[in-house]
């Protein structure tokens, strides 16, 4: 589920992954976000904007989308993580 800072939820099904710890960092972490059927394309002029990330079992991490790739699958945003992963 993205939640946006107005309160809106879209929900959608994320893929995540961590990338390799850079010397003394937290280890950066991405992925993509594809918006249910219901969802439609998910949150409107998304790209650039920090959202929370919600997990299944409540953890949350901010993400920045950092675009919007349409196909014969639908709407996905690539995400950016911020601070720790939430997973």
């Amino acid at each position: 589920m993205l939640l946006s800072s107005d309160g809106t939820r879209t929900p959608g099904t994320a893929a995540l992954f961590a990338e390799p710890a850079r010397k003394g960092g937290i280890p950066p972490w991405a992925g993509d976000f594809r918006p249910a059927n219901s969802a439609g394309n998910g949150p409107k002029n998304a790209v650039g904007k920090t959202f929370t990330l919600e997990l299944p079992d409540g953890r949350t991490g901010k993400v920045v989308v950092q675009s919007l790739k349409r196909g014969k699958g639908g709407v996905v945003l690539a995400l950016m993580g911020e601070d720790a992963p939430p997973f």
